[in-house]
């Protein structure tokens, strides 16, 4: 255990266990989806295509929290894949959106059991409402 000259440790520092657990799933999660090729940041650009509809590249950077450079990389590549299309903006010629195709849906779908599996293993120490409580209190966090 470690302790600064302030008294605290790295088991005690929420940002640090946070960053630690973040950092593993993320590692577990790419490790299960490169069979795939994909990583967890193509899983997630699939999720909320799937759960949103159609999204603006703009909005898919905000939502994920991701830098809109990068969400270009990531729609390009599952464009690539046939996993989304761009459509026009019914609203704004300028504007995209994101859209999820069937052969996206179908990846999404075999994903999201790895992901599943990741998470399974990740929070195996936790009842159902721990995870439940855990999922909760990460909401309010990043809220």
């Amino acid at each position: 255990m470690t302790t600064s000259k302030k008294g605290r440790t790295l088991d005690g520092d929420a940002g640090f266990l946070l960053s630690l657990a973040g950092g593993r799933l993320i590692r577990n999660l790419n490790r299960e989806l490169e069979s795939f090729g994909l990583r967890a940041r193509h899983y997630t650009v699939l999720m909320a295509t799937a759960e949103h509809g159609g999204l603006s590249q703009r909005e898919l950077g905000e939502l994920l929290g991701i830098d809109p450079s990068a969400v270009v990389a990531l729609v390009d590549d599952l464009q690539r894949e046939g996993y989304v299309r761009r459509d026009p903006h019914p609203d704004d010629r300028r504007t995209r959106l994101v859209v999820i195709t069937d052969s996206g849906r179908d990846a999404f779908a075999k994903a999201s059991e790895l992901a599943t599996k990741v998470d399974d293993e990740a929070l195996g120490a936790l009842d159902e409402g721990e995870r439940a409580q855990l999922v909760q209190l990460l909401r309010r966090i990043v809220s």
